[in-house]
């Protein structure tokens, strides 16, 4: 099965101050107040209504007053302020959070600030640094702004992450090659 866990998050406390803020690949956002999870059941509870053929990308802990920047395949990128988003219902379907064109689709959802750098790894191996604040803040569901040109030698994009200087990584290929590199040498 190609099944992964799409989001781990620790949770010490569900208060009614934070939210899950989730991402699908269709470019559905959704906001839900953390508080909203606080009595699960043996079964497990409903998260998200999903439309039939998406699926769910990542989901990211806020605390209502963050940026948030979505990534797509193709090399698309939108950031905007999570203010955007009302919160819903855990069974509510979302609103869009970025516009997609042809058979793009999303493939991350970060926090977005303003001190960090944005790392874009496409899936032949390159990775690009850019400072979040050259991503311009626009309301939720536009087109966004080019992230990365994706061509033949490097292929399409696979991750993002926002990281700084004093961050490492640790890249893993498919078939479980591991290197390590500093970010301040990307």
């Amino acid at each position: 099965s190609d099944e992964k866990i799409t989001a781990l998050i620790p949770i010490k406390t569900f208060d009614d101050q934070h939210h899950l803020f989730m991402a699908t690949q269709r470019g559905v956002v959704k906001k839900t107040n953390l508080a909203a999870y606080s009595n699960p059941r043996k079964g497990g509870i409903i998260a998200l209504g999903l439309e039939e053929g998406d699926k769910l990308v990542n989901v990211i802990l806020t605390d209502g007053n963050q940026e948030v920047l979505m990534a797509t395949r193709e090399g698309m990128a939108v950031r905007f302020h999570e203010k955007g988003v009302r919160p819903m219902g855990r069974t509510a379907t979302g609103v869009r959070g970025i516009k997609l064109k042809g058979n793009d689709h999303v493939i991350g959802l970060v926090h977005a600030p303003s001190n960090k750098t944005l790392l874009t790894v496409t899936e032949k191996g390159y990775g690009k640094r850019t400072d979040v604040e050259e991503y311009r803040e626009i309301h939720r569901g536009g087109s966004g702004v080019r992230n990365i040109l994706c061509t033949d030698k490097n292929g399409k994009v696979v991750s993002i992450n926002t990281v700084d200087e004093s961050d490492e990584i640790i890249l893993i290929s498919k078939n479980g090659i591991i290197i390590r590199v500093p970010v301040n040498a990307i």
